[in-house]
């Protein structure tokens, strides 16, 4: 009896390390995958975000929000592991360049992003990418113009919607991040 009990406790502990290393489940809504901007490389949602809270934001290079890539590569840099910053370029509001050499160039050279781009993709209506179809879906509210933001939580439960008009510096902002990140 003795060694059957020391077997099982030698053996929980060698497995010990293995769960406390496993990579945390993927939510449902991050059951997706896209192409990262002006490569072929394949971003897989559960991989790269699972566990970890996102900010989510349709783009485009030709709008009166774009100024907001500053900030939101501030927000990028200020909460690092914790949020996945995700750009999502689009067109569905007639201000994004139809060349993705010309949306990088904005994003990478005149904005200094090192976020997560991804190429161009649908985010409203019956063409909207499944990510963007989940998110309208879970906060009620679709894109109605460039520069939403979609805050999830990292259990993935909770999700908030904000307009463009909200900056992501601003004060109010930065408090849903840090709440949601538990700070």
């Amino acid at each position: 009896m003795k060694i059957k009990l020391t077997a099982l406790l030698i053996a929980s502990l060698l497995l010990a390390p293995l769960s406390a290393t496993a990579k945390p489940e993927c939510h449902e809504l991050l059951d997706y995958s896209a192409t990262k901007l002006r490569t072929t490389k394949q971003v897989n949602f559960c991989e790269q975000f699972a566990g970890k809270a996102m900010l989510v934001v349709n783009t485009a290079s030709q709008c009166g929000y774009t100024p907001q890539f500053k900030d939101l590569e501030a927000v990028h840099k200020r909460f690092g592991d914790q949020l996945a910053v995700v750009g999502f370029p689009s067109d569905d509001f007639n201000q994004e360049h139809a060349d993705t050499e010309k949306i990088a160039d904005v994003c990478y050279l005149n904005y200094g992003v090192t976020f997560t781009m991804l190429e161009p993709s649908k985010v409203k209506g019956e063409g909207a990418n499944a990510l963007f179809r989940k998110l309208a879906e879970r906060t009620g509210e679709e894109p109605g113009w460039n520069f939403n933001k979609y805050l999830i939580s990292p259990d993935g439960e909770q999700v908030t919607h904000f307009p463009s008009r909200v900056k992501p510096a601003g004060d109010d902002f930065i408090a849903a991040v840090e709440a949601v990140l538990g700070d």
